[in-house]
């Protein structure tokens, strides 16, 4: 199957890339920038989705479309772009892929949103709330099959704009976070799901998290030992590394709820604290290269 990936020469997109060849398909991006790397297994448009006619020229023989292309929340922390920009993008933008994918006859469709939903009086977050309005809405007009997912935010290490190096990343993931390879997971089962072709019995609006391997338990008692001591129980060969880079043992991570995830599409992580911890040992503060 043909598959439409928006914004998919970015990290997330190169990744669904590799991913998708694997599973049979064949992705087609639509960006504004190509990648350095031209696949010539993949379909490229040098073009915007706010250009209505290169989205039309795009979606031709495609079965599904992935829409990730947005102005990211790093983007508003930055003030990089203001609130016309990420109306553009972001609101004006997903209504028109999925405009073009109903006048296509395109049913299935993986939009992703974000966990900064819960923000709603940020631009990002109220972008992402309109989004899957829109989502919403053409999956009831237009009896399309809609998995919304919602990850939190998942810029990897190796993207030098966004992360000095993996230490600075691996501060920022500490509290809880999800890394893109298990994003790219969600949105395959996605796929895969969409693929079947069959009716969703509704829109699905599926949460992405990281694995942990805390127990929901020692969340709720944490640290209940001293500062560090549930940090210890699980890594205690890691606690003098973890206080070498000034990664804190007592910081408790805000783990999200993925059950709805797992049951819908058997979304299982992989990456977790422990795995971080791996490679902060193994590579040190560059971490491991990137996996293109």
């Amino acid at each position: 199957m043909n598959i439409l990936l928006t914004g998919g020469s970015g990290d997330l997109g190169q990744i669904l890339c590799s991913r998708l060849l694997a599973m049979g398909h064949t992705p087609i991006v639509i960006d504004v920038r190509l990648p350095e790397q031209i696949n010539p297994d993949v379909g490229y448009f040098d073009a915007s989705i706010l250009d209505r006619e290169a989205l039309h020229l795009a979606m031709q023989d495609c079965g599904m479309v992935v829409h990730i292309a947005a102005w990211h929340g790093i983007h508003e922390y930055r003030q990089e772009r203001d609130a016309y920009e990420f109306w553009d993008l972001n609101v004006t933008g997903t209504f028109n892929v999925f405009e073009a994918a109903a006048r296509e006859g395109i049913k299935e469709m993986v939009f992703i949103s974000s966990t900064s939903v819960d923000d709603q009086n940020g631009l990002y977050g109220h972008t992402k709330v309109l989004g899957e309005k829109i989502a919403g809405m053409y999956a009831d007009r237009h009896d399309m099959n809609v998995i919304t997912l919602r990850p939190r935010a998942f810029i990897p290490p190796w993207n030098k704009a966004v992360y000095r190096d993996y230490l600075e990343w691996a501060r920022w993931f500490w509290s809880g976070a999800v890394h893109i390879e298990d994003v790219a997971e969600a949105v395959c089962l996605s796929v895969e799901k969409l693929a079947s072709r069959e009716r969703l019995p509704a829109p699905l609006t599926l949460v992405v998290d990281g694995a942990y391997e805390y127990t929901d338990e020692e969340l709720a008692n944490w640290d209940i030992e001293g500062a560090g001591s549930t940090f210890k129980r699980h890594y205690p060969q890691y606690y003098a590394l973890a206080l070498t880079n000034d990664l804190d043992p007592a910081e408790k991570p805000h783990k999200l709820d993925i059950s709805a995830t797992t049951e819908a599409i058997g979304y299982k992580p992989k990456f977790s604290l422990g795995s971080l911890l791996k490679e902060l040992a193994k590579y040190g503060p560059d971490g491991p290269p990137p996996p293109l």
